[in-house]
């Protein structure tokens, strides 16, 4: 009769071991561990994310009621002092790191996005975090208020988060995507809060396409105007050079200007691009395609943990939402790599319910009825 591990320990497996040791040693702070390791505690708050533990002592206990699992792990037993200890003191760029070695793993199993055209298509915006002034007043945002601020890519092949910074409440967006490097060819869809128009000339120097919001009262003089197939939504289609003051300072190259009303709703919008040969009905559909960064957003402030967080400082609260964003780049390489059909919610909860099970992970997630297990060695030799 087949055994099977723990269905945590075998979502582990889906973490690189080596290359994690790699990047733990590469940003260690202080001395050696005695007692403890980063391993052990990236086990513990990847459970807390996934388990729905709630506070740091949550957490610690539900570790110690797992112990003849969590050896298993290969994580050591842990303290709720030596957690916070850690959490606060060693860097949170060691998360950082893991997210991009997972995003790079992760990548080629996911499917391309829905469009025709072979380039990249990446959606860019950011999203406030709340926190309590009282508790983290080295957040403070504005009105009483506290706030950490998440940017991120989200790579609509796969929709997956392809990079994302973590800043301070009032860093502008504008700031974090000019430290960007996108890959030549790929196109970027953001809103108005990214309309710069140096940012776009260097954009269009590294030979990268933009699509993005024009602002109201931005002046311009029209070159070329092409015509569009009305009952599709558009307005126009039109080459454009821009004229106002900012404008001229830049080399900027002439570009494109889209009009385009939904239909469902009525707005009207008007598009900025440098991408002149896909059809302007196709420039309005990858806008549209950027509504699915928020619902990124909404996703992961439901079903992980990065609204309670477990410490109050802000190298705690930074490992928190690293690891959140790990988690769910797990979740998605286990869905692409054995193409399971349920969607990223349905598998957290089934994992949220079976996370010390001893099942099969595909079989659990696939949906098959469960299969009688031998009894635990373990348990056995304890009961004698």
């Amino acid at each position: 009769m087949a055994h099977s591990n723990t269905v945590f320990a075998q979502l582990l497996k889906l973490v690189p071991r080596h290359q994690f040791e790699v990047l733990a040693e590469q940003h260690h702070l202080g001395r050696r561990f005695r007692r403890t390791s980063r391993w052990s505690q990236f086990v513990a708050l990847a459970m807390g994310q996934l388990s729905g533990r709630h506070s740091l002592r949550d957490v610690v206990a539900n570790a110690a009621a797992q112990w003849s699992c969590w050896y298993h792990l290969g994580a050591r037993r842990i303290t709720r002092s030596t957690l916070a200890r850690v959490n606060e003191q060693q860097p949170s760029a060691f998360y950082e790191a893991l997210f991009g070695t997972l995003y790079r793993r992760c990548q080629p199993k996911a499917p391309g996005h829905r469009f025709r055209f072979k380039n990249p298509l990446y959606s860019i915006d950011s999203s406030l975090i709340d926190l309590s002034l009282k508790l983290f007043p080295w957040g403070h945002f504005a009105l009483g208020k506290s706030a950490v601020k998440l940017h991120l890519g989200l790579d609509h092949g796969g929709y997956l988060p392809a990079f994302a910074t973590i800043t301070d409440s009032r860093t502008a967006d504008i700031a974090v995507a000019r430290t960007l490097s996108l890959p030549k060819g790929s196109i970027v869809v953001c809103d108005k809060g990214y309309d710069d128009y140096s940012w776009y000339t260097a954009l269009t120097q590294q030979g990268v396409y933009f699509i993005s919001r024009q602002k109201r009262g931005a002046r311009y003089r029209v070159v070329e105007r092409r015509t569009v197939n009305k009952s599709q939504g558009l307005i126009c289609d039109q080459t454009i050079e821009l004229t106002g003051l900012k404008s001229r300072k830049e080399p900027l190259a002439q570009l494109r200007r889209i009009a385009y009303r939904d239909a469902e709703t009525g707005i009207r919008y008007v598009f900025l691009t440098n991408n002149f040969a896909l059809a302007p009905s196709t420039i309005a559909a990858c806008y549209k395609e950027r509504w699915l960064i928020e619902l990124f957003f909404k996703w992961i402030k439901q079903n992980l943990k990065i609204k309670a967080f477990l410490g109050t400082s802000k190298n705690a609260v930074m490992t928190q939402i690293w690891i959140a964003l790990c988690v769910y780049l797990m979740l998605a390489y286990l869905k692409y790599l054995s193409r399971i059909s349920g969607s990223l919610q349905h598998m957290i909860r089934l994992l949220q319910l079976n996370l010390f099970a001893r099942r099969d992970l595909l079989a659990l997630m696939h949906g098959d009825p469960p299969r009688p297990q031998p009894p635990d060695p373990q348990v056995q030799l304890a009961f004698i």
